[in-house]
């Protein structure tokens, strides 16, 4: 027993250390993690830590979300772009100025989609008897939404005149600007990681049940 609790727990690693450097590398990979749109940022780093909390669990997949959330304060630490301010307190722009709020926005989303796609996926699976298809287009579906309502809302409501004056747009327009990006990045990058999801996650789920 205890032979197969640590080989379980050697696997588990395994995979951790792969979903972590796969989200290092697509961090790192120009146009691939992180999509410049402008003044924001488009990204697809949240599907390997979707996929990540589905197939290691949502301790696993809180980890792979900080993960994502350092490279998330790295990237816009030493590489900004004129928002930069709202993901990190080390960067500023003329009176706007990153601070501790900076790193709640960097870091809570990005955990968040480590721990609620599983609980998405096991519910619907256990719901719908098994067809882990649908289950896992939703859990992608609900994770990457998850993942720009919470950021765009926190943005608003911490940073919204500073983000409003980025942007050189008045403040009563900020949100009809931020309701624009949930309604066409947001809904375009939750699309993609449904459909990612769908693909990769029947694949590794049954690479997972084999090597169990």
């Amino acid at each position: 027993m205890k032979e197969r609790n640590l080989t379980r727990k050697s696997t588990q690693m395994v995979y951790i250390a792969l979903f972590t450097a796969i989200i290092i590398a697509m961090s790192a990979i120009p146009f691939l993690g992180y999509i410049p749109l402008g003044v924001i940022r488009a990204t697809t780093l949240h599907i390997p830590v979707i996929l990540g909390s589905i197939l290691l669990g949502p301790s696993s997949g809180a980890f792979l979300g900080f993960v994502f959330g350092m490279t998330s304060l790295l990237s816009n630490t030493f590489t900004p772009n004129i928002t930069s301010f709202v993901f990190s307190p080390f960067y500023s722009l003329g009176d706007a100025q990153g601070n501790v709020l900076s790193l709640v926005i960097c870091f809570v989303p990005r955990i968040l989609v480590g721990i609620i796609p599983y609980f998405v996926f096991c519910g619907l699976a256990k719901i719908l008897r098994g067809k882990r298809p649908f289950a896992l287009g939703c859990a992608g579906f609900v994770g990457s939404m998850m993942n720009t309502l919470l950021v765009m809302g926190m943005i608003f409501l911490f940073f919204g005149k500073e983000y409003a004056a980025a942007k050189e747009i008045p403040f009563e327009a900020l949100l009809g600007t931020i309701a624009t990006v949930i309604f066409t990045n947001g809904i375009a990058e939750a699309a993609v990681a449904a459909f990612v999801c769908v693909a990769a996650g029947t694949i590794l789920l049954q690479v997972k049940k084999r090597t169990a």
